[in-house]
């Protein structure tokens, strides 16, 4: 009893989410199908995506159906938010702040329908998190600790390339939070070596699969320079000229530039053997003629997660692909209902090859069904504010890199660590890069849950460490001796040479 009242925010926060969480088992039999799912189910577009969530599927699957594998997405999706909070704890934040730092996690209705989903964004998320949960666990960074951590945040990149970036904050950290420079330099070279060990090993696989040495195909960025460009002002060959784009194909977005068999890219009749080339010099041109175009292009959709409010637009992703639906969410041709309800899939050996089209393997969990009272609940829970505000996140995102600009102030003045802060380097950094990174390609909403698991830990390490400097000023009678204005302000930054009077430590 002791413990359910010391947490029991968490906890009725942890009962809410659980709810969410069976509904959405409820509502939705199988489980969500997406046109990439069939990736992972059947092996189509081979080399496309690493394996690791191929992995996991087959794990489950061996014992039971998509339903199964839903319910350990969801389970994964609280162990999340569980881990986070112990994590914040052992940080310095007070149980209530820590609470309503994962309750984003918990409750927002995107991060639970794309757990509802045979997608690898809840095995992602929950690899991410724990890679950060083991290098945050104790104050001080052994190598013990920073080579799990390596070969933990290494393993992501077999469940998404992007994972690969990872390798950034967590030196950031390192070099923030370790003293002096020698064992920082150890640690963190302990650390990119254990990263690497999995990233290679991945790799190695391939090749001797493939013949390739990778995780999986580079992403093109055809689709954002394209939808970025002024073709009437953009200096091109004329044989390039007639794939550029006009203003109402550029307003479809670059995924559909990307993809769609009716993008210019695509459908503008051209020397054969030549389309690949005409492509890489549009890009090419683009990318040299009008860089702040696509910069600005790339800031337009950045900016989206910070709106008041979750709206479709034109130019990116449908929303709706990733919204509870009253019916069960097709994809033609990829993915259709049959007239008995049977779920049919569309498999293409690689882009722009014939489909063949078969029934969902019985083994798969047979006929989609949906529980319309309940699919509507969740739908109606997720549409009239069932997801986090994304003025909310950007607070969080001031907050994140105030408190982050505060510990590397601390580091290069060499004054006192504080773990708080340089945890809170950690979140955002991550954060940034996992935000940013796909940004480059295309904006999607699935891609912007990352948030949820960054930002408002950040966001409370900064309100924590800064609930812990009133405190403390409080107890020193607000005003040292002797100490000028300035020089309690410099206190916060850790500069060398003062001291409080409360016991607190030498910022030397």
């Amino acid at each position: 009893m002791t413990l359910l009242r010391r947490h029991w925010l968490l906890a009725a926060l942890l009962a809410a989410g659980l709810a969410l969480r069976v509904l959405a088992l409820i509502a939705y039999h199988p489980a969500l199908i997406y046109v990439d799912s069939l990736k992972y189910l059947y092996g189509l577009y081979p080399g496309s995506e690493p394996l690791g969530y191929t992995a996991l599927l087959r794990t489950v699957l061996l014992a039971g159906d998509l339903g199964a594998v839903a319910v350990v997405q969801h389970l994964l999706g609280l162990a999340v938010a569980v881990a986070l909070y112990a994590v914040l704890l052992r940080r310095g934040a007070a149980p209530w702040l820590a609470a309503l730092a994962v309750a984003p996690v918990l409750l927002d209705a995107y991060q639970i329908q794309m757990e509802q989903m045979i997608m690898p964004e809840a095995l992602f998320e929950a690899i991410v998190v724990t890679g950060l949960v083991v290098l945050l666990w104790r104050p001080a960074v052994s190598v013990p600790a920073a080579v799990a951590a390596g070969l933990v945040l290494g393993a992501s990149a077999s469940v998404k390339q992007i994972g690969l970036v990872l390798i950034i904050p967590a030196v950031a950290y390192l070099l923030v939070s370790c003293r002096p420079w020698s064992r920082s330099a150890v640690i963190s070279g302990a650390l990119i070596v254990a990263f690497l060990l999995p990233v290679v090993g991945y790799c190695a696989f391939s090749y001797a699969r493939t013949g390739h040495f990778w995780l999986a195909r580079r992403q093109t960025f055809a689709g954002r320079l394209a939808a970025a460009a002024d073709c009437a002002t953009l200096r091109l060959p004329a044989s390039v000229r007639p794939i550029c784009p006009t203003p109402a194909e550029q307003a479809r977005g670059p995924d559909w530039l990307e993809h769609s068999g009716q993008s210019p890219l695509f459908s503008v009749p051209v020397k054969p053997g030549t389309r690949g080339a005409l492509i890489a010099e549009l890009n090419s041109a683009v990318a040299h003629q009008q860089p702040l175009r696509v910069a600005a292009a790339i800031v337009r959709d950045a900016v989206r997660l910070f709106g008041p409010t979750r709206h479709g637009s034109l130019s990116v992703t449908p929303i709706s692909r990733w919204q509870f639906q009253t019916s069960y969410p097709t994809f033609p041709p990829w993915v259709r209902i049959g007239k008995s309800g049977e779920i049919l899939v569309g498999l293409q050996p690689a882009p722009g090859t014939r489909f063949s089209f078969h029934v969902l393997r019985p083994s798969y969990g047979g006929r989609a069904s949906v529980n319309r009272p309940v699919a509507a609940w969740l739908r109606s829970y997720q549409l009239d504010g069932g997801y986090t505000p994304g003025p909310l996140l950007a607070l969080c995102v001031l907050a994140g890199l105030g408190g982050s600009a505060v510990a590397v102030i601390r580091r290069i003045r060499g004054g006192a660590d504080d773990g708080a802060l340089a945890a809170v380097l950690l979140f955002t950094a991550t954060a940034a890069l996992l935000l940013l990174v796909p940004d480059l390609y295309q904006f999607t909403w699935r891609y912007q849950l990352p948030a949820l698991l960054t930002l408002p830990p950040a966001a409370a390490l900064v309100v924590s460490a800064l609930m812990s400097y009133r405190r403390g000023r409080a107890s020193s009678g607000g005003v040292v001796a002797g100490q000028s204005d300035p020089e309690r302000r410099e206190d916060l930054l850790g500069r060398p040479g003062a001291r409080s009077q409360a016991g607190g430590e030498s910022a030397g």
